[in-house]
């Protein structure tokens, strides 16, 4: 059944396919194996490369040493030191794969524009000058946080993402940008089209800051000139904190659908 999922989503037209087995009924080390040896035997999904995505080493390491073609590794992060970083950095490469790096360190997860920043220069200097990575298979993932909880501190967070694209690109030139979609909506998980709308819209401006690439269904994304107007100005409301009652907005037009 998960190999039919992959299978939708080359033809809905993913670049990348992120596999993830991280839960806790799960033998993950060896489902992602056994599932990555699965799709290596599909023509139509072998052909796109395979991000191997986990919170836990050992299973990202199993996924590597079943991919064919060059893969990417989600996620490094410095929350566990500088010389962990650089341990997992310096196998990831001998095993060919280009690295995700979260904005995640020792002091937690960055909220802030500069926290983004500062983690990210942090990281690629490490990457680059102690572990040989070429600036291009660095992927910086500023952290998507969600949107329209109802705490106010909360409501920039979406603008706080797109910034730290914007600067990350400016000021670090090669290094590639990412981030999960979904986790901006996740304040409104169950209302599907209004999710959509709000990944759409997050996804316009986000790109047009210099996003290389995003987590997303490809199956389920919208055009940004496809959302019906009145929602799409509500959705930018929120996602671009450009008012304060953004979120009662949204929740007033998420009954109606």
């Amino acid at each position: 059944a998960a190999v039919e999922v992959a299978r939708q989503q080359v033809e809905a037209g993913a670049n990348v396919l992120d596999v993830n087995m991280d839960e806790a009924m799960l033998d993950s080390v060896a489902a992602m194996t056994t599932f990555l040896r699965l799709l290596a035997v599909e023509p139509s999904i072998a052909r796109v490369p395979i991000m191997v995505d986990s919170s836990r080493w050992e299973v990202i390491e199993a996924g590597l040493r079943q991919i064919q073609g060059k893969p990417v590794v989600n996620s490094l992060s410095l929350k566990d030191g500088e010389a962990e970083f650089l341990r997992r950095a310096r196998l990831a490469r001998r095993y060919g794969a280009a690295v995700v790096i979260m904005a995640f360190d020792e002091r937690g997860q960055a909220e802030t524009v500069e926290r983004k920043v500062e983690i990210a220069k942090r990281a690629v200097r490490l990457l680059t000058e102690e572990a040989g990575f070429p600036p291009e298979e660095i992927i910086v993932d500023p952290n998507v946080f969600a949107v329209g909880t109802g705490i106010e501190e909360h409501a920039g967070y979406g603008l706080a993402f797109i910034e730290a694209v914007r600067r990350i690109k400016a000021e670090l030139p090669g290094v590639k940008t990412s981030g999960g979609i979904s986790n901006v909506s996740f304040a409104f998980r169950g209302n599907e089209p209004v999710r959509e709308a709000i990944h759409a819209v997050f996804l316009y401006h986000a790109v047009r800051a210099g996003l290389d690439m995003a987590i997303v269904n490809a199956a389920a994304l919208p055009g940004y000139d496809d959302i019906e107007p009145d929602l799409r100005e509500r959705a930018e409301d929120l996602v671009l904190a450009r008012r304060p009652d953004a979120t009662e907005r949204l929740i007033a037009f998420a009954e109606t659908v």
